[in-house]
């Protein structure tokens, strides 16, 4: 089975690239942080939905970090 430290290798390479693809996700993850706290403010109330578009934007920048992870893209 010389050919599965082949597999573990490629795998452990896309998981070292992982958190580097995540840091492009620095300004979406900052508009979420910004949002909720701000709901949680005193005073504020944080409710379902509330921050749904600033989350929708990271998941979508997440997803993507993770598709050029699973590519091997750069």
């Amino acid at each position: 089975m010389s050919g599965n430290g082949v597999v573990w290798e490629r795998v452990r390479s896309r998981l070292r690239a992982f958190p580097e693809r995540l840091a492009a996700c620095g300004p979406e993850a900052a508009a979420y942080g910004r949002c909720v706290q701000a709901s949680t403010a005193p005073g504020g109330r944080l409710r379902r939905d509330l921050c749904a578009q600033e989350f929708e934007a990271l998941r979508s920048c997440f997803a993507a970090a993770a598709k050029k992870t699973l590519k091997g893209g750069r």
